[in-house]
């Protein structure tokens, strides 16, 4: 390993440990961690309580969506809090998303360096870093004291700090590609959108997908806290569930529904990204190899090619 690397390793670590030992005033406070945290999962936040995947069942016996309306599916789970709140979750980022990168992309394109000159790139990066400077739970309290609370505070908030944080990623992976289109592009006298539509988005379409996925994951993701603050989407009812009377185990089964949405999100990101990258032979390594030094690997994987180079001259 490079002496120098390490040596600037070992100065990090030590100023974050000395900075850690200057902010924590109690290092017994640790002790009873441990005991906190077992007794808080295992008396008020397991079992999980997956009432919240049933419809409400009020007086008279008759269920109800969360809203009041009478439940007239045939599947109780979509009149329950957990489908309703989720449901209106991804449709605010999914707008959020999509709107915020249709933005978020020229943005990006003035403020890379090798697509705009100096004062843009300033003025664009400036722009993209106060969007992302706030938090998207303070955009959403901005928003709700002006419009009230619902899901449009949370569309808006999503919105600004999709521009901010996507505008961000987008302009250094355009900084990332190849000169080469770039100044053939320009040598033969495209515009500024042309070769921004033509050159490199195609060029960076992978990251931009990448991205784009990363960023509907996250406002989906945070509508679980933007509902804090009244912004609507199931955050607002794991709200409701965390302040009196204190339902920790329903806010639970909330909190899995988002985790089970974004695993989902995750896997439809593999598919969508799988149609622009390329994809060559190379061979998937075996789950155990990862474990073997690295000259038995080499070793595992040559005999192996060799076997099959064998069995080929032998079949002609």
């Amino acid at each position: 390993m490079n002496k120098k690397l390490l040596l600037t390793g070992l100065i990090l670590f030590i100023l974050a440990w000395v900075f850690l030992d200057d902010l924590v005033e109690d290092w017994d406070q640790i002790e009873n961690a441990p005991e906190n945290l077992k007794i808080f999962f295992t008396e008020d936040l397991w079992p999980p309580d997956w009432s919240v995947l049933e419809a409400e069942v009020w007086v008279d016996g008759s269920l109800h969506k969360p809203n009041g309306d009478v439940c007239d599916e045939s599947i109780e789970l979509f009149c329950s809090k957990a489908w309703t709140g989720m449901v209106v979750t991804i449709k605010m980022a999914f707008i959020a998303t999509l709107v915020g990168a249709i933005i978020a992309i020229p943005l990006a394109s003035i403020a890379a360096n090798n697509l705009a000159p100096l004062p843009i790139n300033l003025a664009a990066r400036i722009i993209l870093a106060g969007l992302r400077s706030l938090p998207s739970i303070i955009w959403a309290l901005l928003f709700a004291i002006a419009l009230g609370f619902g899901p449009l505070p949370g569309i808006l908030a999503m919105t600004l700090y999709t521009i901010g944080y996507l505008g961000k990623l987008q302009y250094e992976a355009m900084e990332g590609i190849s000169n080469a289109p770039l100044e053939l592009g320009m040598a033969m006298g495209l515009t500024h959108s042309e070769r921004l539509f033509h050159i490199v988005i195609p060029e960076s379409s992978n990251h931009l997908l990448s991205q784009l996925m990363f960023m509907f994951e996250y406002n989906v993701r945070h509508g679980a806290v933007l509902g804090l603050v009244g912004a609507g989407g199931i955050g607002m009812y794991i709200d409701n569930y965390i302040n009196p009377p204190f339902d920790y185990d329903r806010a639970f089964a909330l909190l899995i529904v988002v985790f089970v949405v974004v695993v989902i999100i995750d896997l439809l990101s593999m598919i969508i990204r799988s149609f622009v990258t390329e994809e060559g032979d190379v061979r998937r390594p075996k789950w155990w190899t990862v474990l073997l030094p690295a000259g038995a690997a080499l070793d595992y994987y040559n005999h192996k090619g060799n076997r099959q180079n064998s069995q080929v001259e032998e079949s002609e």
